[in-house]
């Protein structure tokens, strides 16, 4: 018995000390149900260190035998609000995290969640973004950027498991299937159905309510599958980025939108020999410039577009 009451009590000090082990951030980490077993914590719009990082969404699912986390927000602490907020709706344990794609506002809370032993799975393309000199730049930055929050107790966690094709879990009763996409926004992209509550965990293949951020992506590949993404069925569709969506096809619709304009004009801008300034100034943007994050990505998005296109016409 005194045994079990020592082990009891170690246990609530590692709780207690992994609790002050994070600065706590100041901005309110909320979560949303969406269906019966499924919600989300919304990110703020804004560039990657706007809102202490939280910027990008995060989702769980609620089962009898454990939760499924998909994403893991853009810091430790973010991470640590989030499994707080999960604590007041169950006392299941996290034991899986499902990451959409290895981008910083997505990943860095991971260490959160396998420090309490969940299973982290991702995508293959996941090792071209660890093992790249930008992963360690990134996080230098961060260090800076969104000192406290992210500091030198933050690292890059490695997955457990990679998806490289259609993969299909159960867990308490809740099917879950993750469809590899293959390089689109990233290195490589993942999204995650909750079959029972017909919920979409797009990741960002999808911005809801914002411009997209482009960085290195590959467009065509990204507009391809955006094309084939079925929605028609969707209860609820959570997006990488912006609100939920009330409705799936229309906020498909809205991405595919904007990335199939960027290559409309960059890429007539490279047929017709155009210099970069030249094309941007003289597109017409207006339909997209009153969205959040305009004024801080779309320049950015045309000009990869720009180059990414010019090498399209090289054939490389």
């Amino acid at each position: 018995m005194n045994i079990l009451i020592s082990l009891a009590g170690l246990l609530m000090v590692a709780n207690l000390q992994a609790a002050t082990a994070y600065p706590p951030v100041t901005v309110a980490v909320n979560v949303t149900r969406v269906s019966g077993h499924s919600y989300y914590a919304p990110g703020a719009a804004g560039a990657a260190t706007d809102n202490e990082g939280f910027i990008s969404n995060a989702g769980f699912v609620v089962t009898d035998e454990g939760v499924v986390v998909f994403d893991s927000l853009g810091s430790p602490s973010l991470a640590w609000a989030l499994r707080e907020r999960i604590r007041e709706i169950t006392d299941q344990p996290v034991v899986k995290v499902v990451v959409s794609h290895y981008h910083a506002d997505h990943i860095y809370g991971l260490q959160v969640f396998k420090e309490e032993g969940a299973e982290i799975i991702a995508p293959r393309g996941a090792y071209e973004y660890l093992d790249s000199a930008v992963s360690e730049e990134r996080l230098e930055e961060r260090r800076l950027s969104l000192d406290p929050w992210v500091n030198d107790d933050t690292r890059l966690v490695r997955p457990d498991l990679m998806i490289e094709a259609f993969h299909r879990f159960s867990l308490g009763g809740i099917d879950f299937e993750l469809n590899y996409l293959g390089s689109a926004h990233s290195d490589g992209d993942l999204t995650l159905y909750v079959v029972q509550d017909r919920v979409l965990f797009s990741g960002d293949i999808i911005f809801e309510g914002r411009v997209p951020f482009v960085g290195d992506a590959d467009t065509k590949r990204w507009l391809e599958t955006l094309e084939a993404l079925e929605t028609s069925e969707l209860m609820a569709l959570v997006p990488g980025h912006g609100p939920a969506a009330s409705d799936p096809t229309g906020a498909v619709a809205r991405t595919r939108e904007y990335l199939a304009y960027l290559r409309d004009v960059m890429g007539g801008a490279v047929e017709e020999l155009q210099d970069f300034a030249t094309a941007y100034d003289a597109a017409d943007w207006s339909r997209f410039e009153n969205l959040p994050a305009f004024g801080a990505a779309n320049r950015r998005n045309a000009y990869q577009v720009f180059l990414s296109m010019e090498a399209e016409a090289l054939g490389q």
